[in-house]
């Protein structure tokens, strides 16, 4: 292998494919990555067998080859660098890569390509397109929502519904519902629907963020792995196996009240209350007051904690319905506030111990559901 690339190009190449590389692993090849020569362009991969990152950079190639090297002492080695052109040549004898750029040289012990495991191919099963915005956002306002802990896997991932030229995203950790609609850029010919490890979205978000094509996903046909294809990029990844739960019967058909309130002021009250919610188990207070004649309704926010004191937000709110208490929280809240782009949010409630509903307000196509926590009022 011998060729020349640029060490900004390669330096960006080997930190988007590094967040696929393994950290605590058996196989230790897996904290490799691999380099190999494509045509005229270098290709960088990297595996934890669950999750695949490939990427392709322009380089001029002298001969062909591939190595792996490890990941770390490679790419802190090559973002070190100045900003000039890297020759890269590798002694097929002894797997030593050496890198050259302007006045620094180094020296890298590999291991053969050919102890690498295999990228899953996937060339056949369901095949659309999705718009970079519509992905991002559904992937920003679900994401944060699903399970950390793998004490129920399919709640790790995000339930993905793809239907005619819709894509429904769900995810759901037990105490929260997320769920967004997104239209497809080319329709599905037949109704699918698998998980996806919420781990591998976060990562796909993170791929978008100086891509401007439609990203084309395709699902195989035992729904096992699902490729993200990219400009440059591809991700393959594992799906979760098993059975999302039906998250419709979750999500409450009416309400006795509703209000509405600015976005950014309850984001603000919220976090203000959750100073003082550390030490009370996180709780945030609700309490909704209807307006009266000539006065607008409000919504009070407040926290308590025993040891500290306690804080109290008022803020303007458009109610209809009864007055309503309700506890949830702080960090569901913040979290779901944080996400939303429109200027106003409902919030409906039943009684307080029955879940509460948010929908930014101007859209349908966004729904979030929270368990309240019980307290004594």
């Amino acid at each position: 292998m011998k060729l020349s690339c640029l060490q900004e190009n390669l330096d960006r190449g080997l930190n988007l494919v590094g967040r696929a590389v393994a950290t605590r692993t058996t196989l230790p090849i897996t904290n490799n990555i691999l380099l190999a020569t494509d045509q005229s362009r270098l290709k960088l991969a990297a595996t934890n067998l669950e999750m695949a990152i490939t990427c392709w950079i322009g380089a001029k190639i002298a001969e062909e080859g591939t190595i792996t090297v490890p990941a770390r002492l490679l790419t802190e080695f090559v973002s070190s660098l100045p900003s000039d052109k890297i020759d890269i040549n590798l002694s097929p004898r002894t797997k030593t890569l050496e890198l050259k750029c302007a006045r620094f040289e180094a020296r890298i012990s590999g291991i053969d390509a050919k102890d690498f495991p295999p990228i899953p191919k996937i060339d056949e099963g369901i095949t659309t397109k999705v718009e970079i915005e519509n992905l991002r956002q559904g992937i920003n306002q679900v994401v944060f929502a699903a399970a950390t802990e793998e004490s129920r896997p399919v709640l790790t991932g995000v339930d993905a519904q793809f239907n005619g030229d819709l894509l429904t995203l769900a995810a759901a950790d037990g105490f929260r519902l997320a769920v967004y609609k997104l239209p497809l850029a080319t329709p599905v010919d037949q109704p699918t629907e698998v998980i996806i490890p919420a781990r591998t979205l976060a990562e796909l978000n993170r791929l978008m963020t100086d891509q401007e094509e439609a990203v084309e996903v395709t699902v195989n046909p035992n729904k096992s792995q699902a490729l993200f294809r990219l400009k440059d990029i591809e991700l393959v990844s594992q799906l979760v196996q098993g059975t999302f739960p039906n998250y419709t019967q979750l999500i409450p058909q009416s309400y006795n009240t509703r209000m509405v309130v600015s976005v950014d002021e309850f984001l603000r009250a919220t976090k203000t209350a959750s100073i003082f919610a550390r030490d009370g188990s996180g709780i945030v207070r609700l309490v909704v007051t209807p307006g009266a004649e000539l006065a607008p309704g409000k919504l009070t926010v407040s926290a308590r904690s025993e040891e500290i004191g306690d804080d109290v937000g008022e803020i303007d709110a458009t109610v209809e319905g009864e007055e309503a208490k309700i506890a949830f929280n702080g960090k569901y809240l913040t979290e779901v506030l944080s996400v939303l782009h429109e200027p106003q949010v409902a919030l409906e409630t039943t009684n307080p111990s029955s879940p509460g509903v948010i929908r930014p307000v101007g859209v349908d196509n966004y729904i979030h559901v929270v368990m309240p926590m019980f307290v004594q009022w």
